[in-house]
């Protein structure tokens, strides 16, 4: 088998289970309600099976770089859903996802003129989290989460999305290093795809709801960088992988414990 022929048929496989896994996850969001919607969606739905393959093809001195351009984008990220929350309460859903785009292209191509440090990525996350979080609050809550009915193109919309990130990470990281390939991992493919589908169906501000009560999850999936970024350089690629993605389930797990104790308490 020829070198191309391979590339291309390991590519095909690799975009085609990130996008059973965000499919899935997909679905169980729009089940779930916009709470614990929101933490499935901030799990490294995308970002995730984009760094497992950039791991199969690069050392782990390119994860951990990687990783820390990654983690100020997180910020960038941040003030997408912002974005999005507040062009979703008056909005149709081209205009509110587009705004939002817009806004995470232009403060990524700003965040792309800085040679960024461990320090100044806590920096760019805490400015982010500190405006985003106080400005979700009003828009967390909707009197009534409207039923949500699946359309035949859903899936298929979800799945070219995200394959299309993967492939395009996975490709374009033999020429692009690790920076670049760590900034494209992090385009909000999959809040970008759930606001899609889920606007026309529920209204802007029910999905709003969804979107905004992601902020605190946003904070963990920070933070699995930075877990990241020295798993990789002192344990290896695959437990650092592991121990990333074990940081974004106990943060979420922990969240959503906090949650129900409050409404209990209620």
């Amino acid at each position: 088998m020829s070198p191309d022929l391979h590339f291309i048929l390991l590519l095909v496989l690799r975009m085609a289970l990130a996008a059973a896994l965000v499919v899935t996850a997909s679905m169980i969001t729009e089940r779930s309600g916009p709470v614990i919607g929101a933490l499935i969606a901030t799990l490294p739905i995308s970002a995730g099976p984009s760094y497992v393959f950039l791991a199969i093809d690069h050392d782990a001195a390119f994860i951990a770089e990687g990783a820390l351009a990654s983690f100020p984008v997180n910020a960038v990220t941040m003030f997408y859903c912002l974005a999005y929350v507040f062009l979703a309460q008056r909005q149709n859903a081209v205009v509110a996802v587009g705004g939002a785009i817009l806004v995470w292209m232009a403060l990524a191509t700003l965040e792309r003129l800085f040679s960024w440090t461990l320090l100044g990525g806590f920096i760019a996350n805490a400015i982010a989290f500190g405006i985003c979080i106080p400005a979700f609050k009003r828009f967390q809550h909707v009197e009534k989460m409207p039923l949500i009915t699946r359309r035949w193109y859903d899936i298929p919309l979800r799945a070219t999305m995200v394959a299309t990130l993967v492939a395009l990470v996975v490709s374009l990281s033999r020429w692009v290093g690790p920076f670049v390939s760590g900034t494209i991992a992090l385009f909000p493919v999959v809040l970008s795809s759930v606001t899609l589908i889920l606007h026309p169906r529920i209204g802007g501000p029910a999905t709003a709801a969804v979107i905004a009560n992601g902020g605190w999850g946003m904070m963990g999936f920070a933070l699995a960088f930075v877990v990241l970024h020295f798993g990789a350089l002192y344990l290896g690629s695959a437990i650092a992988l592991s121990l990333a993605l074990a940081t974004c389930l106990i943060w979420n797990l922990t969240l959503w414990w906090i949650g129900r104790r409050k409404r209990k308490v209620k």
